[in-house]
């Protein structure tokens, strides 16, 4: 018997039609949804089954698919385009960025090479140093050398900021153990890295996996450095700490700043953080900084929130996530090198089978070399089609656009005296509590809310009062594209209602 593909060449386009419509219809059928899935654990297990299907689909095949994804994958799914999702940050998605993604299916390219398919990495390059461009980043960011006056910089998609956190770390302990040899250092280097206690777990993750830290709570490895009431990492605290771990023999590698830090959006501060690693004694290798802005780096396509990246030129890398609030859909961050030589030596692996004429030429990028994995996306094209459908000022009104929501429930948190905002807001999130309760009652009213059904938030634990406590606080990011102000003050009045109730 001959089995036929369910589907060639010549069925792609009604197909992407009808699928077209079918996201279409869940993306109008949102507001009417809860936003957290009802699904108990194993009810999405239960409903699928046991063992793969033996034969290809039949004519129905299509038809069949659409149901089970109305029947089973949509009730099983918590819906992150909700116009009121407000968990953790955004993940925003757009129609030119889906466009993207399906082209990019389609074309099937693998970009491990600049042969293997030169549009997908000179696409990337470029798209690259639009954003940089976009962003108002230093020009030591730039592949252009005749941008930035000097061949080394340039900019990279990876997967996520926790892979790009993962190559700097590497890149920094790479290259202070070259200096350290190149010095004439003799025996194996104890590294640390150094980070603000508010700073994500892809810190300490990345420690285990560089081989620097022998787990996650190896505090002499990975040096969570205390905060200021902003919870702002203390860069005079942070000087203080690397060299007492000089004058104790180990060696300082790797330094992340936090532009918004994921509990609070707080904001370290660049310029004095990267004159304390200037500031170390004569001889020491310099320690890699490295500047995560992977949500709130969207904010700098508006001039007015740039300040935020002062003293950007005197780091060696930095990245955001497009995939968070600038309308590209996951996987998509956006890393920065002001110096790529380091990077390309730290990770560089070349077997016989990769080599290349064009490759040894030196006049092209493999970005390969500039990430962990060897297989490479074209991810730049969802890109590429986000910033030519939006433009520099569609995008500026995006960002300006949940800005002002944010801003919006800001003031009904603050006209209610019940409740206090505890954090200042820098950008679109809002972190607040009910005024002199304990985290209990937090908890509750938090869970009141999310099992309601109209709104998802999330949560965070920070250091609050005098003294300090890890406190339990609310959040609410705003950032889909769906949310509107009346979204906005329907959460409000969701919220006042619960918290009528926890009070009793």
């Amino acid at each position: 018997m001959t089995i036929y593909p369910p589907a060639g060449p010549h069925d792609l386009p009604q197909l992407l039609a009808d699928f077209g419509r079918w996201i279409s219809d869940y993306w109008q059928s949102l507001p009417e949804r809860p936003v957290l899935s009802r699904a108990n654990p194993g009810d999405v297990l239960g409903k699928l089954p046991q063992h793969p299907p033996e034969l290809p689909g039949g004519d129905t095949l299509w038809h069949d698919i659409r149901a089970d994804l109305d029947s089973i994958v949509v009730p099983g799914l918590t819906h992150w385009q909700h116009p009121s999702f407000y968990a953790y940050f955004p993940a925003n998605i757009s129609v030119p960025a889906i466009l993207g993604d399906v082209v990019s299916a389609g074309l099937g390219v693998q970009g491990m090479l600049w042969l293997t398919s030169p549009a997908c990495t000179e696409l990337e390059t470029r798209v690259l140093d639009w954003l940089r461009e976009l962003l108002g980043l230093p020009v030591c960011f730039d592949s252009r050398p005749e941008v930035s006056g000097v061949p080394w910089g340039g900019g990279v998609i990876q997967g996520t900021a926790s892979e790009a956190t993962l190559s700097a770390m590497v890149a920094g302990r790479d290259r202070v153990r070259r200096e350290r040899q190149g010095a004439g250092v003799a025996g194996r280097a104890e590294f640390v890295v150094y980070a603000s206690g508010q700073s994500h777990s892809s810190i300490a993750k990345a420690a285990m996996i560089a081989g620097i830290a022998d787990g996650a709570n190896d505090d002499r490895h990975i040096r969570l450095i205390d905060v200021d009431d902003e919870l702002a990492m203390k860069s005079g605290a942070l000087g203080e700490a690397m060299r007492a771990d000089l004058s104790a023999g180990l060696t300082p590698c790797f330094v992340c700043v936090n532009v918004g830090t994921t509990a609070t959006t707080a904001m370290d501060r660049i310029d004095q953080i990267a004159a304390e690693v200037d500031g170390l004694p004569a001889g020491t290798p310099r320690p890699w900084v490295h500047v995560d802005a992977a949500h709130a780096g969207a904010a700098a396509v508006c001039p007015e929130h740039r300040g935020m990246l002062r003293g950007l030129e005197r780091a060696d890398s930095f990245c955001f996530n497009p995939h968070k609030w600038l309308l590209t859909n996951f996987d998509c961050d956006c890393f920065f090198v002001r110096d790529r030589r380091p990077l390309i030596e730290a990770l560089s692996v070349t077997p016989s089978y990769l080599r290349n004429q064009a490759s040894e030429s030196g006049a092209v990028i493999d970005y390969r070399d500039w990430q962990i994995p060897l297989g490479r996306r074209f991810r730049a094209l969802k890109l590429w089609f986000v910033i030519r459908a939006f433009g520099a000022e569609g995008l500026r009104a995006h960002v300006r656009r949940t800005i002002g929501l944010a801003s919006r429930f800001e003031e009904h948190v603050r006209s209610d005296g019940r409740f206090e905002v505890v954090t200042r807001r820098t950008l679109n999130l809002v972190c607040f509590r009910l005024r002199e309760k304990g985290d209990e009652v937090q908890r509750r009213l938090m869970d009141r809310i999310n099992q309601g059904g109209s709104a998802f938030l999330s949560h965070a634990v920070v250091p609050l009062g005098e003294p300090r406590r890890p406190s339990f606080v609310l959040r609410v990011a705003v950032g889909a594209p769906l949310t509107r102000e009346s979204d906005i003050d329907r959460l409000w009045r969701t919220i006042s209602t619960h918290a009528d109730e926890v009070l009793g």
